[in-house]
């Protein structure tokens, strides 16, 4: 099995297109048609890992945050990113990257945190916009089957935990074939009455080329009739962060004490006691100071993430408890996921999980 059939399988399961506009995920370097060996799982894919993979005779290591993320002007080993890069290289390993697209996944790193804390009701914390589509397609009845088919096959029609959700209507088209058409039924110059249907099915944006590539194979006409039309509805089940309740509130130092347990923390830095329960809980992984006001407008009683500033203390106005857990510890669980996902994908050859230190923050206590 090459990489790149690898990645096509990781792809079925991560939509690496949901990830954010900023990010650089996918595969970072390496030669998709080079045969795989093995799998090394990591958060971070630093110098030490890349070691680690060829020790293990791992050429392909699948990780969450990508070691290249903004542009390589030269390649010397000058920097950490450059040393693991050039490594991998030279050993002839690719490194593939996750990142956001993970964040942004119903079951990724939100979910992680959430189902470690023991929320329930799960959602969304910032669903994704502009992200969904609808497609309106005319078809002749008796083919309008075999193009719902086509379309379900690629992705449309699929709607949080359901899929092959469409709509048909059916009413009568008409058209008139003129010189330089091959119609598929009807005459030249003569206007033909058709009993059509119109199909509609909803897509996430990034599976339009698809969509429109499986429509007009699978359909009859020489010209398609079809609209594409762009919807204002947010995605509920994509976007950054989470948030869900306890089944019982807590007081807020037993809540933190609860986190600093659960997540097996030095510290926890939290802004000023509110003197409310905790029951709903907002989560955003990684840097997640933007994720404050969409937890206080989801009326969180507290919110986990990592990297907040001083100034973000201030923003949650005395109604929310804020509470930085670490960047990496918030992430802790990500490792773990891939590796699970990896697993049940790929049994041929060994897939493994990194046992190297990536965290770059220490504590002295």
């Amino acid at each position: 099995m090459t990489i790149k059939d690898v990645i096509s399988k990781i792809e079925r399961r991560i939509q690496i297109a949901q990830a954010e506009d900023f990010d650089n995920v996918g595969l970072l370097c390496g030669v998709p048609e080079r045969n795989v060996s093995g799998i090394l799982v990591c958060h971070d894919a630093l110098e030490n890992v890349i070691d680690e993979a060829i020790l293990k005779n791992c050429n392909l290591v699948v990780c969450f945050h990508p070691i290249i993320f903004s542009g390589l002007k030269s390649l010397t080993g000058k920097n950490y990113v450059e040393r693991a890069v050039l490594k991998a290289i030279e050993n002839k390993i690719a490194i593939y990257a996750v990142h956001t697209a993970w964040d942004n996944d119903f079951f990724g790193v939100n979910a992680g945190i959430s189902n470690h804390l023991g929320l329930k009701n799960l959602k969304i914390l910032q669903p994704k916009k502009n992200n969904l589509k609808q497609l309106n397609v005319y078809v002749p009845q008796d083919h309008s089957e075999n193009v719902k088919e086509a379309l379900f096959d690629v992705g449309a029609g699929n709607i949080g935990f359901y899929d092959e959700c469409s709509f048909t209507t059916k009413g009568s088209g008409t058209f008139r074939p003129i010189e330089g058409s091959t119609p598929f039924s009807g005459e030249q110059n003569i206007r033909e009455d058709a009993d059509e249907v119109m199909l509609s099915v909803i897509f996430e944006s990034f599976k339009q080329n698809r969509i429109i590539t499986a429509m007009k194979n699978a359909h009859p006409y020489e010209e398609v009739a079809h609209q594409i039309i762009s919807l204002d509805n947010e995605n509920q089940y994509a976007g950054l962060g989470m948030y869900g309740e306890f089944e019982t509130e807590m007081d807020e130092a037993d809540f933190l004490k609860f986190v600093k347990d659960k997540f097996s923390l030095n510290i926890i830095r939290h802004s000023d006691y509110t003197g409310k329960k905790i029951k709903r809980v907002g989560v955003l992984g990684g840097s997640g100071a933007r994720g404050i006001k969409p937890a206080l407008s989801k009326k969180c009683d507290a919110y986990l993430t990592g990297d907040l500033k001083y100034h973000d203390y201030f923003s949650a106005e005395s109604k929310m408890l804020l509470c930085d857990i670490g960047h990496y510890e918030s992430e802790q669980f990500v490792s773990q996921q891939l590796f699970e996902i990896l697993s049940q994908n790929f049994s041929t050859f060994a897939v493994l999980k990194s046992s190297e230190k990536t965290n770059p923050v220490n504590y002295f206590i």
